[in-house]
Parts: C-alpha cells; structure tokens; sequence
C-alpha cells in the first residue's frame, strides 16, 4: 500500500489534508481531526535501522493509535510494530510494505480517528 492510498483515503472519508509541520523530515505528513486538530495518523519513512528490520534504507510506515489490548496483539503480526517516536502502549506503526492487507489498514486507520476524536 502506499503513502498516497492513504492520504487519498483519509481525504474521501474524513476530508482531511495532510499537514507537514516539520521542515527537516518534509515527507512526514500528520493526519488531523478537523475540529481539533488532533492526529489520528502519522506516515512517515523511518530508517529500517531504527525500527529493528533487517535491510538498508527506509521502510514507510503509518502510525495510528489503537486499544492498548490489540495493540498488543497486534504487534505479534508480521508488519506491525511498536510504533516509532510515539507512546508504545497505546500507538502501532503499520509497515506499508503490502504484509498488511488496505482493508486491515483502513479498519486501524479509522479505529484510531474514532480514538483521538
């Protein structure tokens, strides 16, 4: 899956923009409740280094927020991980390598807009 399906998605379904606020990472896009500006997602390119994978260069991911239970089950999934730079109880990083399936993906992604609302 990539960057753009889910930036395509959160527009169609919550009319939402993506928002750059940092110039030194420009292609991490923060994804934000209209009414309150609060994120319910994160895409980023995280070296694979720091996210502990095997291979060099980046690996995208999309951060969300997600029930501190499934959270937990979930990181037992090949392609979801602890998620980076954010608080590991209660957010999932989601590698958007094609292991987790656009419509596991989305069902995270809305979960965690209903989450942060």
């Amino acid at each position: 899956m990539s960057r753009d399906a889910v930036i395509h998605y959160a527009k169609r379904k919550y009319d939402t923009e993506p928002d750059y606020p940092w110039a030194k990472f420009s292609n991490y896009a923060v994804l934000r409740h209209k009414e309150n500006s609060k994120w319910f997602g994160l895409l980023m390119d995280v070296n694979k280094e720091k996210l502990n994978i095997e291979g060099e260069g980046t690996a995208a991911v999309l951060n969300v927020k997600c029930d501190p239970e499934l959270a937990s089950i979930l990181r037992k999934e090949n392609g979801i991980l602890p998620a980076y730079h954010m608080n590991k109880e209660h957010w999932i990083s989601i590698l958007l390598d094609g292991s987790i399936s656009e419509e596991e993906i989305f069902e995270l992604l809305d979960a965690s807009y209903h989450l942060t609302m």
